[in-house]
């Protein structure tokens, strides 16, 4: 496979003065830089990027203690609702200036094919910021007609204010790096918080850039702080913290759940955006030409590293042979490889730990009785895999039941489409509940079976119906709270009741 390295001359002076420690808008160096270093690698090349000094509990300590000040001490809550949004647009100003910029890091340290991370990633992460940029000036709160007894009868006035938590740690993962921070950074800033920003350690690139971005905009010190280490040592520290009020969170199940015990300490406020096992229901009547390639790239966009990702196919009896033959086609026909080029649609997985995981989940298929019809296999030297599909699979296997964060779709046929209670039981026979989707062109059956399926989004007719207006978040494991949309913002707010005896 022949995979090109591509540096822009803006790429490689990132490279050249990169940090693992913003803090005050300043990179500087680690206080000790014990520990093991942070090699950032080209998954599509196996190339090292960079190398980044370690990060201590000292370290991440210094990083919160600037976001208390500024919150605690600093203009940030106090400053106007319109000056926060003038500097929020700004950011977003920048970013669209360095747009071509911040897709080739995207590329770089995360392999996202070159055509999503310009056409998707970037155009999405800016207008994210511009939409939470618009919300300073719109937080506003209630009077409320109420006679406290306290009051004794004498005249009142009760009102609410919408007022900012606090010190925010924004733990973010590797699949999607800039639109992830943009996620949790836009209604952070938005509702006056500061914040502690821990992208993961596998992608840092544009988490870098982005901080040089937020000092240019222009907003205070302390405001936006960046910390870029090990979860285990840096986002454990964070989860902990006496002085964080808040963490969002982004990641596996598992982390989510240790972060939860973390966070009873302080009684953080938590939101977590958790694993997925996701299903995509296609009935007998559905549009083959729409659901095909729909079903298909429901998993295999973002290579399956994607927490929405349609894992888990169902498919009715009629037409199973059919729809699988044509989701066949579509994974032969996905162009495997560089990433850089514009006719790429699959790229690599993010490492060799990812590469293995996935491999092993294939081998567990196979030995559990599922049948392989593509796919399965790995490609260099790069950590690339096909595109895989399996057919005749059941509710025990883990290929099914397991979040594997690959390109793998495991099929089952139904029979019965009129009895939606009893196919939406096993629809929803799994831990996970974030997203989903129904294929039909009957309205009834369509949103009998939306209304069924135990998830926080189902689409109808299409997979992973993402705007910016609507609130994105799980069920039973696969999370708390919401992203995306004005329901972001209540994580980040208080309610305070006033009331005044006159």
């Amino acid at each position: 496979m022949n995979v090109q390295t591509k540096f822009s001359e803006a790429a490689s002076s990132l490279l050249s003065s990169a940090s693992s420690l913003f803090i005050d808008n300043d990179f500087r160096a680690p206080k000790t830089g014990e520990g093991n270093p942070i090699k950032v690698e080209n998954p599509a090349t196996l190339e090292a990027l960079l190398t980044l000094a370690p990060l201590t509990t000292a370290d991440v300590d210094d990083a919160v203690a600037a976001a208390r000040n500024a919150f605690d001490n600093g203009p940030w809550p106090g400053l106007p609702a319109t000056e926060r949004a003038r500097l929020m647009f700004k950011l977003a100003d920048l970013m669209e200036r360095d747009a071509a910029l911040l897709a080739e890091l995207e590329t770089l340290d995360n392999g996202m094919p070159t055509v999503l991370s310009n056409h998707m990633a970037l155009p999405l992460s800016i207008e994210i910021m511009r939409y939470y940029a618009g919300w300073p000036t719109k937080l506003d709160g209630r009077t409320i007609p109420a006679t406290p007894g306290a009051a004794n009868g004498a005249p009142t006035l009760t009102y609410t204010r919408r007022e900012a938590v606090g010190v925010v740690a924004a733990i973010t993962p590797w699949n999607f790096p800039l639109g992830m921070a943009i996620l949790k950074l836009g209604p952070a800033l938005a509702a006056g918080c500061t914040v502690v920003f821990k992208p993961s350690e596998l992608t840092p690139l544009t988490a870098m850039h982005l901080a040089r971005l937020i000092a240019e905009a222009g907003f205070p010190e302390g405001v936006v702080n960046v910390v870029i280490g090990e979860g285990s040592i840096v986002g454990a520290h964070l989860a902990n913290h006496p002085h964080v009020d808040k963490i969002s969170f982004t990641g596996s199940t598992e982390v989510g759940k240790s972060i939860l015990g973390a966070a009873r300490g302080n009684l953080k406020r938590v939101s977590l955006e958790l694993g997925g096992k996701s299903p995509v229901v296609v009935f007998a009547d559905a549009d083959l030409e729409q659901a095909i390639p729909g079903a298909a790239m429901a998993t295999f966009l973002l290579q399956g590293q994607n927490c929405m990702a349609g894992t888990r196919l169902f498919i009715e009896k009629p037409i199973y042979e059919t729809m699988m033959a044509g989701i066949e086609q579509v994974a032969k026909g996905l162009k495997l490889g560089d990433p850089f080029a514009m006719d790429t649609m699959v790229g690599p997985l993010i490492s060799k730990a990812q590469q293995d995981r996935v491999a092993s989940y294939v081998v567990s298929g196979v030995e559990q009785g599922a049948e392989l019809v593509t796919g399965g296999n790995r490609q260099g030297p790069g950590h690339f895999f096909e595109p895989t599909l399996f057919s005749n699979t059941s509710a025990d296997m883990r290929i099914v039941q397991e979040e594997i964060f690959g390109p793998v779709i495991s099929a089952q046929v139904f029979d019965d489409a009129s009895d939606l209670k009893a196919l939406a039981r096993r629809v929803n026979d799994t831990q996970y509940g974030l997203s989903g989707s129904v294929w039909t062109k009957d309205l009834s059956k369509a949103h009998g079976m939306a209304h069924l399926i135990r998830s926080g989004q189902v689409a109808i007719n299409c997979h992973g119906a993402v705007d910016i207006n609507v609130p994105f978040g799980g069920m039973k494991q696969s999370g708390w709270g919401r992203e995306y949309g004005e329901a972001a913002l209540d994580g980040y707010l208080e309610t305070k009741a006033i009331t005044a005896v006159f």
